[in-house]
């Protein structure tokens, strides 16, 4: 579905008369050559020396002992640039919040279906994320299986991949109380605004987990935990080079159905007419489920997924929506 500088620049003081008197103008250049430029003017060559007029061939020579120092120390300085931009990464916004890089560097390099991204946070978004992440935060760091019965207090669980701004898990959350979501984003604003909007519907059902769904899909559920998938406009990677890096692929079913209760429903929805039907082509073809449209196709929107804002103005556009609900056979 899916992260703007937090601080502006500040603006230029204004000079100070007061300081001491106007600097005095220097006396005009004469004028160059028509077309010539303030580099133009410039010397070319080496600096004099402060004794002499000239520099000495011998002395604007480098030797290959300075090279070597110098590309030493020219790597040195790069080296140093990575080693803080990676330590950047890893550092966590927000103190006691969601980390910047839970699962670490252990896990293999692959191909994802998400770009993180750090766009700005609003006050009360940090607010709710430094106050309510640690009852209700998860980092996705590979390193333990979770107890769902044990953090949604006893109620069965839904895991949704992809919130966005949470307004819609929200509001399912608030309208199905009976139901725990296990709600996957690495959108941090997002974060914040879910956490917030729970909070502010008395819902204690959502919990909101930060990272990426695939080590959480193999490494973190027990099998047969979930009651259900929802994956509510995904990506559609439009580009022919990125579909591989859509989600709903053969190898992630392969990951969903062994965490899947048997007759828990996959619920995918899109607007991307090219993502749907691939959608339907991967799910039918996958023997662990099948789909609970009678006609084999698209299902109507049901009533517990909520008709977004942004939804909606792609309807008021002419965009199609397509609910696909396939059960865990």
């Amino acid at each position: 579905m899916s992260e703007q500088p937090l601080n502006p620049s500040p603006a230029g003081a204004p000079a100070d008369d007061a300081a001491g008197p106007a600097p005095v103008a220097p006396e005009p250049a004469a004028p160059g050559p028509t077309g010539s430029t303030a580099a133009d003017a410039l010397p070319t060559g080496p600096a004099p020396d402060a004794a002499s007029d000239t520099v000495s061939g011998e002395d604007a020579a480098v030797s290959p002992v300075d090279a070597a120092v110098s590309d030493e120390d020219a790597a040195a300085r790069r080296a140093a640039s990575f080693e803080r931009a990676r330590r950047l990464r890893q550092e966590p916004r927000f103190p006691g919040g969601p980390a910047a890089d839970p699962a670490g560097s252990h896990h293999e390099r692959r191909i994802r279906s998400f770009q993180p991204r750090r766009s700005r946070v609003t006050t009360s978004q940090q607010e709710s994320l430094e106050r309510l992440w640690p009852q209700w935060g998860l980092d996705i760091d590979g390193k333990r299986v979770l107890d769902l019965a044990e953090l949604f207090d006893g109620l069965p669980v839904v895991l949704e991949i992809g919130f966005g701004m949470g307004e819609a898990t929200a509001q399912m959350a608030a309208d199905d109380p009976g139901t725990g979501i296990l709600a996957v984003d690495v959108h941090t604003p997002g974060q914040g605004n879910l956490l917030g909007l729970a909070e502010k519907a008395g819902s204690t059902n959502v919990r909101v987990a930060n990272g990426d769904a695939v080590i959480l899909l193999r490494e973190m559920l027990a099998p047969e935990s979930l009651d259900g998938l929802r994956v509510y406009f995904p990506d559609p990677w439009p580009k022919a080079r990125h579909h591989k890096r859509r989600l709903i692929q053969p190898d992630f079913l392969d990951l969903v159905a062994p965490v899947l209760k048997p007759g828990a429903i996959v619920h995918c929805a899109t607007d991307w007419e090219p993502y749907a039907e691939q959608m339907l082509e991967v799910l039918t073809a996958h023997p662990r489920f099948e789909n609970t449209a009678a006609d084999g196709g698209y299902a109507p929107r049901p009533a517990f997924r909520p008709l977004t804002r942004f939804e909606g103005q792609g309807l008021d556009k002419g965009y199609v929506v397509h609910d696909l609900l396939f059960a865990r056979v």
